[in-house]
This record gives C-alpha cells, structure tokens and sequence, in this order.
C-alpha cells in the first residue's frame, strides 16, 4: 500500500492510497480514498474513514478473466462534468476553465490512443 503524494498540501480533505501491488503495465488497480489522517482501516479490518474504493479495469476489456472497474476516463468524465457545472453556475473562474481545457486535452489523447487501437485491431488485447 502507498499513499500518495498529491499536488493539494494544504487543507487536504481526503488521502488516497493505492492499495494493491503494480501490474504488468506497471499499474495499480485499486485505489481507497479516505478522510485525511484516517488510517484505522488499515489493517483490512473495518473501513473507518473510508469515502471510496475505487477498483480499475484489470486486463484486457475482452479477456474472460479480466477484472472489470473503471477506466482512467471514466473519472476524467466525471471531473469534466462536474467542473462544466460549476462553470455554469455562481462558481465560475479562470483556473476551472484551465483544468477544463486540460482535462479535455486528456481525454482527447487518451481516446486518440482508443481509436488508435481499434483501427490495429488490439482493443481489449495486450498487444501494442
């Protein structure tokens, strides 16, 4: 298990923890999101403290034996929505249209590399 290391220092909220061991892409594929400095949880006994855990799409998406979860869009999406509502409403600022354009930068590249593998036929393979 790793906490990490987030670019927010100050007045955290909430910490989160890969919580697994890396893939074969190098990836962890669970994630726990709990309220800053709540670590009771961590024994695997009970989860105090614990918002969310998140579990990733393990393996190729038309592999049998893969673990379905969310893919890094999913998240991305809903970040995308959420700050185009504040966007919209009474909290609409400079940085939430940066992190916007950022985030849809993102998601355009990662479906780039999506579509990338659907036109090479290894969408849901671990072929390059």
């Amino acid at each position: 298990m790793k906490k990490l290391i987030t670019i927010q220092k100050r007045e955290k909220l909430n910490d989160v923890y890969a919580v697994d061991n890396a893939g074969p892409g190098g990836a962890y594929h669970r994630y726990i999101i709990c309220e800053h400095d709540e670590t009771c949880w961590c024994d695997g006994s009970n989860n105090i403290g614990v918002l969310e855990d998140i579990y990733f799409q393990k393996g190729p998406r038309k592999e049998k034996d893969s673990q379905h979860g969310v893919i890094d869009s999913d998240l991305l999406e809903i970040v995308n929505d959420r700050l185009r509502a504040f966007q919209d409403g009474p909290y609409k600022c400079v940085e939430n249209e940066n992190a916007l354009k950022a985030i849809n930068e993102a998601l355009y590249w990662m479906n780039k590399r999506v579509e990338d593998r659907i036109e090479r036929n290894v969408l849901g393979r671990n072929e390059k």
